[in-house]
């Protein structure tokens, strides 16, 4: 595949378009450099600068800019408290907060989290009590982080993850949901309410639409539950039936009551996919074992649909990608991101390939203070 592109025409510098002012920008940053150090992402942060002096030039109402600042804050908080752990691998687990310690739901969800966190796996959730307490309960407080909300009625954190560094209370819902998908390599949904639903239909959107990376999905009942096979039978009745959704989407998540189906998606999911990027026009996936000729052959016959032009390859790292997990080989593709279900199907072929390349995935089991690395860049919520 030829990857040469003409160099396109640099856009116009992000200023604020006042002389003197723009000049105190390029000092203050210079200044700051100077005694933090120099930056290769500066430019970056110059920009920032420029948009708050805009809402400024601009005048903005006071309410606003409220909202900007301290979501600004809420933001730049969050990235410190998560960046330790940047390199693990973490699950946000969704579910009601009514549910009661005895209900078969609640049992669930503390096994699956003992379950995860004993694969090395953090946990994510609301912070709150019923399935967010159980998650936390069963993850314990070393692998757990809570995203809380400030409500007008107090929502106290659970027992498990109160008064810890990886407790973080949002002021807005919007910020909050940033990170609940930013910093997750998996969903998993048990049974709840608004809230719950809220944030498994977001997921599957951002995903449905290349605005998130793909994560494994998926939803999980009571033992014999029917609570999410119902919910299914809705988006495959009123949803794909009708043409809402494409027949692939529903390849996007998974239904289950089976806790080790649960833990066993995830796990296969990262077997030998393990990240991707746009490099350009290009799709970049990073895997632990390429395939080799003939597996490609037969890729590229079955999924020429995802290809924009030309054809999937492999090679290894481009030269953007600046050393992100650099001895990964790749497989390149120039998809049409159209079909992210279709996709997804692409990335769960290359996870199975023949037996003696696609062990089976292994849970191992860590002591309660261990996390488990995932040589993996930060991720991004959108593109």
């Amino acid at each position: 595949m030829d990857r040469a592109r003409s160099t396109p025409t640099p856009p116009r510098r992000y200023q604020v378009g006042r002389r003197e002012v723009d000049a105190a920008v390029e000092a203050l940053l210079a200044q700051a450099q100077t005694i933090f150090g120099a930056s290769d992402d500066a430019e970056l942060v110059r920009e920032l600068l420029v948009t708050g002096i805009k809402l400024l030039q601009e005048k903005v109402p006071r309410g606003d800019l409220r909202l900007v600042n301290h979501a600004f804050k809420e933001i730049r908080h969050a990235l410190r408290v998560f960046a330790p752990w940047e390199h693990v691998r973490k699950v946000s687990i969704f579910g009601s907060a009514r549910t009661p310690t005895a209900a078969p739901a609640w049992k669930q969800a503390r096994r699956f989290a003992e379950r995860i966190a004993r694969a090395g796996w953090m946990v994510i959730t609301g912070a709150g009590q019923g399935i967010m307490g159980a998650a936390q309960g069963g993850a314990g407080r070393a692998r757990s982080f809570g995203v809380n909300i400030r409500l007008p009625w107090e929502q106290a954190a659970n027992e498990t993850i109160a008064g810890d560094q990886k407790l973080i209370r949002f002021r807005y819902f919007f910020t909050r949901k940033l990170f609940f998908m930013k910093e997750a390599h998996a969903i998993v949904l048990f049974p709840g309410g608004f809230g719950t639903h809220d944030e498994g239909f977001e997921a599957l959107t951002l995903v449905q639409t290349g605005k998130t990376e793909l994560v494994p999905i998926v939803f999980v009942d009571e033992p014999g539950g029917n609570y999410w096979s119902d919910w299914h039978e809705y988006v495959d009745t009123h949803l794909r039936a009708r043409g809402l959704i494409s027949d692939s989407d529903l390849s996007l998540y998974k239904v289950t009551d089976d806790v080790e189906v649960a833990v066993g998606e995830l796990m296969r999911f990262y077997d030998n996919y393990h990240s991707s990027r746009y490099v350009r026009d290009l799709l970049v996936i990073r895997v632990r074992r390429p395939p080799d000729k003939r597996e490609l052959g037969r890729l590229n016959g079955e999924f020429r649909d995802l290809l924009a032009e030309g054809r999937i390859e492999t090679g290894a790292a481009l030269p953007e990608e600046q050393g992100e997990a650099a001895k990964l080989p790749r497989v390149v593709l120039r998809f049409h991101r159209r079909d992210f279900g279709r996709l997804r199907q692409f990335v769960d072929r290359l996870n199975a390939l023949g037996p003696e390349r696609a062990p089976r995935a292994r849970v191992s089991r860590a002591s309660p203070h261990q996390v488990m690395p995932v040589d993996r860049p930060r991720r991004a919520s959108q593109r």
